[in-house]
């Protein structure tokens, strides 16, 4: 199986590489249009701000290149947020792959960023938590969300409710970062790669 690791202007590749090491999968690193449409499955990873890797993405043509992919594509953090249609962050707008607009979270109470372990649970058929608990932990980092939605398959509570997980046909996202997310996490990658 080939995956293509998107190679943009955002960071935590590294840790995504780690993880697919871990369960021994090879991968390829590549911003190369040929090489993302054969790949079998893609993963669009990130950590960054919004309007910055958008600009990049644009520049290298990739925008409109991830809207068309027909293979799985797993988008995590930032990526997830940049399969939307429009982010707050630097007012930007983005892949839209989910009609769906990303806010800043606004709290009185709570820190932001939201940073830590927090609970997500499955919405409706989601094939990517097969074999999780109805509850799992994850690790997030983010100062932006995806409101709950249509496209939502888990939700985490910070602030509000909010879309840990989104998927509309070939597209899968994540909110937070599956390949840090211990057991869960790896179980999260396992299940994405046997789509």
């Amino acid at each position: 199986m080939e995956i293509a690791i998107i190679k943009y202007n955002a960071g935590n590749v590294a840790s995504v590489m780690y993880a697919l090491d871990r369960i021994g999968q090879n991968y390829q690193l590549t911003d190369d249009h040929e090489q993302i449409k054969k790949a079998d499955k893609v993963i669009f990873p990130g950590v960054g701000e919004a309007s910055t890797a958008m600009a990049y993405l644009k520049e290298k043509g990739l925008d409109t290149l991830i809207k068309v992919l027909k293979q799985p594509v797993l988008a995590t953090c930032i990526g997830m947020q940049l399969l939307c249609k429009h982010s707050e962050e630097g007012n930007v707008d983005c892949i839209g792959v989910f009609d769906v607009e990303v806010k800043k979270f606004i709290s009185q109470d709570l820190k932001i960023p939201h940073v830590g372990w927090n609970s997500i649970e499955k919405r409706g058929e989601n094939p990517l938590m097969k074999g999780l608990k109805e509850e799992e932990f994850v690790y997030f980092v983010h100062s932006f969300y995806a409101p709950v939605n249509e496209y939502t398959t888990a939700v985490c509570e910070y602030v509000q409710p909010f879309s840990a997980m989104l998927q509309k046909d070939n597209f899968y996202a994540a909110q937070f970062h599956a390949e840090i997310s211990g057991k869960a996490g790896e179980q999260i990658l396992k299940n994405f790669l046997a789509l």
